[in-house]
């Protein structure tokens, strides 16, 4: 039994249920990379710019410590969707109104006790005062630096990449497809500013055990979720506030579910999770709401974040990656109370001739063009259309109907 494990040093055990090591890797292509930095015109100039100023101006964890910076993520989305110079800085404007100064950290950190301080979002600023100083030492490589903080110990922080409601991981995604140091810095600034108990799960072999009940689609686990009246009555009402109730209070459900999920094939069930991530957000959508789900829009940008990164990392961190995802999914989905995704309202959805050059001009152009999770989520899946193909035109039915509904967020 994998719970009798306190590492990963028995390979033979462990890849019953996570593959063996040729089959443990997630075969995808790596997106094409924009390197701002030396590119010449005047688009990425002015992004690299915006990068460089909210980096210097405005703190990566805010309002009371709670929200997160998500400039470059809109500008990132936006600039890869081809917008102009002039839409980059109105993106600017606009979201730095509520954007917040750096406030000096009550100390600072080292080589030696940086991890001391994981969780503690006052020390945002001298983890990226740190950072940047491990940045000078390694040459201004940034991927060194991730290479240093993200990968080694017994505790690596990708393991916790979804704290935070994954705002680390979409960071970190960005700092890949536009190949900036900026952002590169302030991801594992956020991920060490938002650490939490989610990375025992990952790093702590005991958790991960053998299902009886086991299956390879992460959408019918979800549709078992659904159903498990184990979970009704648990919430008053949707929200993030549910999340922490719930790991203290039913670890055991929540882990049957995230052990189920048996990856014997981690490309083509991938495949199936950025379905699934898309299937959440739009299938899940009654018909004449209003509102989009606020958080559940997080698991379908986490998953673009995941795609990003797969081709770039360590293969030993495939899985796990995949599986922080879906615990991530897991948790999300419960705490929102569980919406039923019907599947025909995307497959049988009329898109009326609407195809991907009217969606990228409704994330650009349209009335919630300034608004970041919208244009990350329709970017998500236009970029897994690209991916995996859309023969049954899945994603694009999704994209148009999501953003010809969608009139704000909700499930607060």
């Amino acid at each position: 039994m994998f719970s009798s494990f306190t590492s990963f040093s028995n390979p033979f055990r462990l890849s019953r249920f996570f593959g063996s090591a040729a089959t443990s890797a997630v075969v995808v292509n790596p997106v094409v990379v924009h390197n701002v930095e030396t590119l010449h015109e005047k688009r990425a100039r002015t992004l690299k710019h915006l990068l460089k100023l909210n980096h210097v101006n405005h703190s990566v964890i805010y309002h009371t410590l709670h929200f997160h910076n998500h400039m470059p993520h809109l500008l990132g989305s936006a600039y890869l969707l081809s917008a102009g110079s002039d839409h980059l800085n109105n993106i600017y404007d606009k979201e730095s109104r509520e954007l917040e100064p750096w406030h000096d950290s009550p100390g600072e950190v080292s080589t030696y006790d940086w991890r001391d301080y994981l969780g503690n979002p006052k020390y945002q600023r001298a983890y990226v005062d740190f950072f940047e100083d491990q940045l000078v030492l390694h040459g201004y490589s940034w991927p060194k630096v991730l290479e240093e903080y993200l990968y080694k110990g017994k505790e690596p922080l990708i393991n916790n990449l979804i704290s935070g409601l994954g705002h680390p991981l979409i960071h970190l995604g960005y700092a890949y497809e536009l190949s900036s140091r900026e952002i590169a810095m302030e991801a594992l600034t956020m991920a060490c500013s938002s650490y939490n108990h989610l990375h025992k799960y990952l790093d702590n072999p005991s958790y991960t055990k053998p299902s009886t009940n086991s299956t390879q689609s992460p959408l019918e686990i979800l549709c078992r979720v659904q159903k498990d009246s184990r979970f009704d009555g648990l919430f008053g009402h949707e929200g993030a506030n549910n999340l922490e109730p719930l790991f203290e209070k039913h670890e055991d459900e929540v882990l049957e579910y995230w052990n189920s999920w048996h990856i014997t094939d981690p490309t083509q069930e991938f495949k199936a999770s950025q379905m699934a991530a898309a299937a959440l957000l739009v299938a899940s959508h009654k018909p004449g709401r209003k509102s989009y789900d606020f958080f559940i829009v997080h698991l379908l940008t986490t998953s673009h974040a995941v795609r990003i990164l797969l081709p770039l990392i360590p293969t030993k961190f495939h899985v796990p990656l995949v599986r922080q995802w879906w615990l991530l999914t897991l948790a999300v989905y419960i705490a929102q109370l569980r919406p039923e995704v019907v599947l025909t309202s995307v497959t049988d959805y009329d898109r009326k001739g609407r195809d991907w050059d009217w969606v990228d001009k409704q994330a650009v152009e349209g009335v919630h063009a300034l608004d970041a999770h919208y244009v990350k989520g329709l970017r998500a899946m236009k970029t897994a259309a690209e991916t995996w193909g859309d023969e049954d035109e899945f994603y694009v039915k999704a994209a148009v109907r999501f953003a010809d509904e969608f009139d704000g967020w909700g499930g607060f």
